[in-house]
This record gives C-alpha cells, structure tokens and sequence, in this order.
C-alpha cells in the first residue's frame, strides 16, 4: 500500500516552496501538509494556508507572524501560528510531520534543518548551507538521528539517481570513478570577459534556462553556486575533492552524471523545472506524475559539453579552495559571497568584485576545525564582519595628493 506522506514545508513561499506544492497539488491523495513557514511574506502564506489548511504555520520574523495570524482568523482558520527560529524549528520537528521540505535560502535554514536530522525527520534537502556550513555536523546528526536525506537540488538529486540503490556514501566501494556535475555557465558563458566588469544586477539576474531568485542567479552566474554544489557533493555522497568535477552543459538538461570504473556513465535527464527532482523525491522510492513536459528528445538536436573555464568563474576555484582546506573554510566562504552578492544587488559592489570579496575574506580568516555547529555559525559571522568591512574600504573615498 501507498503510504500517505506528511510534509512540513519550510520556505513555503519561494521558488522551491511554489515547486513543491504544485506538486503536491497533484496528488492529494498522497501528500498532506501540516506545516508551512516562511520569512516575512505573510500575505502569501496566508492564502496557501488557506488552500492546504495546515495545523500549524510559523514565520521568522514576528510582525508578520501577528498579522498572519490575524488574516487566518479572519478567514475561519484555526491553524496555529508561532514565530521566531523556535516556531519553524518546531515545524521541523512536529510530530504529526514524517517529511519535511528544508528550503529556507540562506544561514536562517540551518538550525531548523538541524533540527529536522535529530528528530529523525525524512528530509528533502533544498538548504545548501545546512551542508555548506553545516557539513560534518549535520552530516552527523542525519546519522545520529537515523533521519532519511534525499537531495532536491537538480544536480544532487540527478547523482542521487544514478547512484546504485542501497549507495552508502563509498564511491570506491560502489565502483564509482567521478562525480560530474552540470552547469549551464550561466548568462555570461560567452561575454567577453574584458566586458564582466561592467556587468549589471539585472543581467546576472537573467539566467538562460532557469527561473530563480535573484541572489541564487547571480550565484549562477558567478558559479558559486556549482561551487558550493561541489562541497555538498563532497557531504551528501563521500566523494572526494579529486572525484568531483564541473561541466559546462549549456541546455541544461543532463542535471548530472556518475562514470563508473568499468567506463559506464549514466546520466539523468529532464527538462529544466524543478518539480522532477522534487516529485521524485517526496515519492521516493516510487514515482508520481510532476507535471514537468516529457522530453522530446527527437526534437533536441545536440547536447554539448565544454569544460568550466577557471578565469571567467574564478568562483568555482574558490570553493574547491575552500573544501580542501575544510573546517571552516566553506562557511567563510559562503558568508563572504552572501554579503557580496547583496552588495552587488544593492549597486554598491561590481561583479568582479564578487570573487575577490570571497578570496579575501578566505586569505584573511583562517579556517579552523568544526567540533560543533557553534563553529561553523561563529565562522560564517566573523566572514561577515569581515567582508562588510572590506566592502567599506572599497567604497571610501579616496585622499589625492
């Protein structure tokens, strides 16, 4: 028999949040919501709680929770609403939830998705830094908690699939040569690179093939972001750094591929939309309709490859950086781009900058061992002091002679 999952979603109102509950949408006889939290955007989370009719809902931020509160009132709802990092965690944690749907962007995701692992939750992990900063000791409560991890980014979801069933995060044992991760190179796999310093806000964000948020579009565009997809890589399967690479594929739909010693490469496709690797994932190990077109691979023509050039994304070379020297060094690195990104956005800091805010912020703080995630949060505010910092030199005014 089919069983009935219950899915607490955290980040209900992003893009992975919308993904997910299209999908589950669909199947209403599979799926039910009993959580959903968001930030601050209380308007929407109250209309989806009216749509999927939670027990309970927590946003982060407690001006917003008051007022959800007071519109699910007003539309007869009785779901309950907390507030607060406590409020979320404790929808990470309910009881009445067996999966939980960890997209919360950013540093904010970590301690709920923490949370998640020690309660032994089935988590559908969307959350980078909880891997990015949290690494050896999320990786660890996942384990002391006997939780179940399935990834939901399209890359780490397509190696999860590729992977022999029963994988166990022993790429030798399981007879695996490499781990090659896709990238679409982004808006700017072509521009000529004297011309990326004058790049603007509003093109990073106008990514080929995917529809995103503006921060996760510019780490496309930089490819930090395949650069901390490496790390996870790293966490989610065992891999080691020298098993791990980057490929350019400009269409966007090999999302991944795992070679195997004896020359077998196998490979996931599907079109561009994130609803595939989330339908597979809250089914997981069966299969749902996604609502995602099928393929039509007649209609393709060619499907091309090229390798990540390290001068256009020096980015990419900064998280391979960053995960040989371990500990802290990838929590630094991901707080650093965080700020800089921001700035980028805001108009204060150009897009070269991006990559040289992190490579300093790398060469200024030390990396030192994570014992707990104290460590690693401790890391990632000393990197934000220190990349705001230099961003105020950057932009003081200068004294002439």
């Amino acid at each position: 028999m089919t069983m009935r999952r219950r899915i607490s979603v955290l980040g209900a109102t992003g893009s992975i949040g919308d993904s997910a509950l299209d999908v589950v949408a669909q199947h209403p006889q599979r799926f039910d919501i009993v959580a959903l939290t968001a930030h601050r955007q209380w308007e929407k989370l109250a209309r989806l709680c009216v749509r999927f009719k939670p027990r309970m809902a927590a946003m982060l931020d407690a001006d917003a929770a008051v007022k959800l509160e007071r519109a699910l009132r007003a539309a007869g709802m009785s779901t309950e609403v907390l507030a607060g990092v406590e409020g979320v965690c404790h929808a990470a944690t309910m009881a009445e939830a067996d999966t939980v749907l960890a997209a919360i962007v950013g540093a904010a995701g970590l301690q709920p998705t923490l949370a998640a692992a020690r309660a032994g939750k089935r988590i559908l992990l969307a959350n980078k830094e909880a891997l990015v900063i949290g690494g050896a000791a999320f990786m660890a409560a996942v384990r002391e908690g006997a939780a179940t991890l399935l990834p939901i980014d399209s890359e780490h979801n397509a190696i999860f699939q590729c992977l022999p069933p029963g994988y166990r995060g022993d790429p030798a044992g399981a007879g695996v040569a490499r781990i090659l991760l896709t990238a679409s190179g982004g808006p700017f796999r072509t521009r000529a690179i004297e011309d990326l310093a004058h790049v603007t806000p509003s093109e990073a964000c106008a990514h080929p093939t995917w529809v995103m948020g503006r921060k996760i579009s510019v780490d496309s565009a930089t490819m930090m972001n395949k650069g901390l997809e490496v790390i996870e890589a790293h966490w989610l399967f065992g891999a080691p750094r020298a098993c791990i690479e980057v490929v350019i594929h400009p269409q966007s739909l090999v999302h991944s591929l795992v070679e195997y010693v004896d020359g077998s490469i196998l490979a996931q496709l599907s079109n561009p939309d994130m609803r595939t690797p989330i339908a597979q994932a809250l089914a997981y190990p069966e299969r749902v309709a996604s609502g995602v077109a099928p393929l039509n691979l007649a209609a393709l023509g060619a499907l091309t490859f090229e390798p990540a050039d390290p001068i256009r994304f020096p980015c990419l070379q900064l998280a391979y950086d960053a995960l040989d020297a371990q500990g802290t060094a990838p929590a630094i690195l991901n707080a650093a781009n965080e700020v800089a990104v921001a700035a980028f956005l805001d108009g204060t800091l150009g897009y070269l900058g991006i990559a040289a805010a992190c490579a300093e912020a790398l060469r200024r703080i030390p990396a030192t061992p994570v014992n707990s995630l104290d460590d690693a949060l401790d890391a990632d505010a000393h990197s934000r002091a220190v990349t705001r910092e230099w961003l105020r030199r950057m932009n003081a005014p200068r004294m002439t002679a």
